[in-house]
């Protein structure tokens, strides 16, 4: 299932009604089970290492198992039920470091760590993720095979013929999983007109949906009418009103490049995000939590290298170790970056010239630091302050900014989410000098396809894949 889909299917698993009990039973236990281990693995954890699982304990499993049923189990929605194996995983490991850094902070301001056994309280830390995993996935396969069942398909029916509604039948048929069937489309015009005869059949015209819902069991109906045919819509959700099917309205939004498109609700009223940030709701936490996890640790393991780059500035040329320049951070709003300086000047006013190769300002310090991108290493103080993250869009000078978002569509996208040290353009080959419009454009264009399929695995394989480019690229100078 491509990760575009599963940004767009956000529906709750529904099972056709008069079916066995067996699905709702195993889609109950996959979002109960992590709160269950959570709190219930402490008591034979003390048993084992022969402590006692007195009140301290008891607490503990309480607050736990509390905490879990709030972070770490998938909501029942099929781009998290249906999700790959190892993004499933991934998604509960990192839910998990975030609920176990939550607990230890509140151990530590509240004095309460103390009362409790660092053996039990370390393998509990270890074992019980990995417990849940493989209980989650054997679920999941579970509920996968359910999902197939014919038993549990939904029959369903598209009420206009539109792009948007082609492209839903298309992923349904190629999704199975889902549950649901589209028997047909209705719509006033032809077959002949609509090219939609090989995604389904054209069953009738508007005005005969409703009796075809009375009289064939239909379980879902999709409206995929214009917005502009409100009268329409109206009449039908009347005729619709003396049956029993779900109904959904699909608005055709397949013309535009939309960027973590979702459907939520303002004040209890629906709209569709076009243009978002994937940073949303606990998105947000968990890609604050790798920034500053990793970038700490970072910062400790490099800190002789750090010191010896800053040392080999000083003495190479006259100027400051590190090199402040004005960037676009998140929203467009102005950060300073910081980098190790690598030239006998320092550009930051409203004309900014690329480095070129054999750029006569590089000092020889410098040649080696850009060569092997050192000279960005600063900005994992960026990445601490929360101006920048590890992995994002790179930010360009103030100046270049200007330049290029009157050139390129859509540019300013791209600053919905913090800039990077590094990113998907990086590691896709857009590194080094920027000599065309094409070259800046092929950058937006990866930086914009990593807003529209982030996950924390994808940042992790971005981390993996800089170290290899680094090495082997010879377009940074």
């Amino acid at each position: 299932m491509n990760r575009q889909y599963q940004t767009q299917f956000s529906q709750p698993i529904i099972f056709k009604r008069g079916n066995s009990f067996a699905a709702p039973i195993v889609l109950w236990l996959m979002e109960a089970l992590p709160a269950v281990l959570a709190g219930g693995m402490f008591y034979p954890l003390c048993r084992f290492y022969d402590v006692n699982f007195d009140r301290p304990f008891l607490v503990l499993s309480i607050l736990a198992a509390t905490a879990t049923l709030a972070f770490v189990p998938p909501r029942n929605t099929a781009s998290e039920v249906l999700a790959p194996r190892l993004e499933l995983a991934t998604n509960l490991l990192v839910r998990w470091a975030a609920l176990v850094a939550g607990l230890l902070a509140l151990g530590y301001a509240t004095k309460f760590s103390e009362e409790y056994s660092r053996r039990v309280v370390v393998t509990w830390v270890v074992v019980t993720p990995i417990l849940l995993v493989a209980l989650q996935l054997i679920l999941q396969s579970i509920t996968r095979a359910l999902l197939n069942d014919a038993a549990h398909m939904r029959r369903a029916i598209v009420v206009g013929c539109t792009p948007g509604a082609m492209e839903l039948t298309r992923r349904l048929k190629r999704h199975s999983e889902v549950g649901i069937s589209v028997a047909g489309f209705f719509d006033d015009r032809g077959s002949d007109r609509l090219g939609c005869s090989e995604h389904a059949q054209l069953l009738g015209r508007f005005a005969d949906a409703s009796s075809f819902v009375k009289t064939r069991n239909i379980d879902v109906i999709f409206i995929a009418i214009s917005p502009g045919h409100v009268t329409r819509i109206r009449d039908l959700l009347v005729e619709l009103g003396d049956t029993t099917a779900s109904v959904y309205f699909v608005p055709d939004v397949t013309g535009f490049d939309m960027i973590q498109q979702r459907t939520s609700e303002l004040l209890g009223l629906p709209v569709v995000a076009m243009t978002e940030t994937p940073f949303h709701g606990y998105r947000g936490l968990v890609k604050r939590l790798m920034d500053v996890s990793i970038g700490s640790l970072a910062i400790v393991i490099l800190s002789p290298l750090l010191l010896g780059i800053a040392l080999a500035v000083r003495r190479s040329s006259p100027g400051p170790v590190l090199f402040r320049q004005r960037r676009y951070g998140l929203d467009g709003r102005e950060i300073q970056v910081f980098k190790f300086r690598t030239m006998t000047v320092w550009e930051d006013g409203a004309l900014v010239t690329q480095a070129t190769r054999s750029d006569s300002r590089v000092t020889p310090v410098g040649k080696h630091l850009r060569r092997w991108s050192l000279d960005e290493l600063p900005q994992l103080l960026n990445v601490l302050q929360g101006t920048m993250s590890l992995v994002g869009p790179r930010p360009h000078a103030v100046a270049h900014n200007e330049e290029y978002r009157k050139l390129i569509r859509r540019y300013m996208v791209r600053h919905k989410v913090l800039p990077g040290i590094t990113g998907l353009a990086q590691v896709r080959g857009c590194r080094g000098e920027t000599t065309r419009v094409e070259d800046m454009e092929a950058r937006v264009m990866f930086d914009l396809e990593y807003m529209r399929n982030w996950s924390p695995l994808l940042d992790l394989q971005i981390l993996f894949a800089t170290a290899i480019a680094v090495v082997r690229t010879d377009r940074a100078y």
